[in-house]
């Protein structure tokens, strides 16, 4: 039965990143797209390729998921709240996808793991849920909407007497660099968060013992699962990321890919602070929108977006519980 616990929680794991792939591809290209930097296609393929790099590029987001949210218990008792919680999360995701919703997978993920342990009545580390999870949450789309708006008005002061129609055609070219550091972030991010939770299985297992490196076959088998999901497409929420909430042109799409990926090598490098790409990026492109003037941004769509965000880990945390509690009838 562990081992039996141990292949399913692997995949669906592996399927949760395949979700987060296709749910968060437009987090990387949505401006690039809609300002027609880059055709759909050439898009999805480049941040497949940049997505299944950034995996490579560190493990500290991994190690801050894996530590010190919750505990997890060895034996198919531990599994089935990483199963559960796995489950709340990949719900989510597909709702959300659904109803073109640019939530947060991560977010997902984490009220799946919190839903599924007090399921369990497991031990839930809520210091450490405020510390990685909850202050991040509020810190970054605030310090996205501020550093955006920041980015756009010195774009605008420092191309002030360039012609429009060259700027137009220099900040496209720009936009394909821009979004190419967005996609190598959103890997560094995400695929680290699935990798972490890989190791908890492993760890719940007896395969490998906490605190060890994280195996090879680990990180490629998510960055590759990121890479195809993110190959699929998530058009429903490239509408939603590229056009509803403002109208992009090539400067204001330069700045907010910029801004974004800055701030997630910032969080990822020096911090080690799992945040969501979703969050980023929304919030940089409400900022630089909002340098046109405050009603060029639809803040009708921002706010059902932000409401969004706020239900992601209560919603995520209920299907996680009631998915535990039927697996632990079925099974135990």
């Amino acid at each position: 039965m562990d081992t039996f616990a141990l292949v399913v929680t692997i995949g669906v794991a592996l399927f949760f990143t395949y979700t987060n792939g296709f749910h968060d591809s437009a987090n990387a290209i949505a401006t690039s797209v809609s300002t027609r930097a880059l055709t759909p296609r050439a898009a999805l393929l480049m941040a497949a390729v940049m997505n299944f790099a950034g995996a490579f590029l560190g493990s500290g987001v991994a190690k801050t998921v894996s530590e010190g949210l919750i505990e997890t218990p060895h034996g198919s008792h531990g599994m089935w709240i990483l199963f559960a919680a796995l489950t709340g999360a990949i719900t989510w995701n597909l709702i959300t996808w659904y109803f073109g919703l640019p939530s947060s997978s991560s977010h997902a993920l984490f009220g799946g793991m919190v839903g599924a342990a007090l399921a369990a009545s497991s031990t839930v580390y809520w210091s450490g849920v405020l510390e990685k999870v909850v202050i991040p949450m509020f810190v970054s789309p605030v310090v996205g909407l501020c550093v955006g708006y920041l980015v756009m008005c010195a774009i605008l002061w420092f191309f002030r007497r360039a012609t429009p129609r060259r700027a137009q055609r220099g900040f496209r070219i720009a936009q394909t660099v821009s979004a190419a550091g967005m996609a190598l972030g959103h890997g560094l991010q995400d695929a680290q968060k699935t990798m972490g939770i890989v190791v908890m299985a492993l760890v719940i297992a007896d395969v490998e013992d906490e605190g060890d490196a994280i195996p090879w076959w680990v990180k490629v088998a998510c960055a590759l699962m990121l890479s195809l999901g993110t190959y699929a497409g998530g058009w429903r929420i490239m509408r939603t990321l590229g056009r509803r909430i403002i109208d992009l042109q090539p400067p204001q799409g330069f700045a907010a890919e910029t801004t974004a990926a800055g701030i997630m090598y910032t969080a990822s490098f020096m911090f080690h602070a799992p945040i969501s790409t979703t969050h980023v990026i929304t919030s940089a492109i409400m900022g630089v929108g909002a340098t046109k003037r405050v009603k060029a941004v639809r803040w009708g769509v921002a706010k059902n977006i932000v409401a969004g965000w706020f239900i992601t880990m209560p919603a995520a945390a209920a299907v996680a519980a009631a998915v535990y509690w039927v697996v632990h009838l079925a099974f135990e």
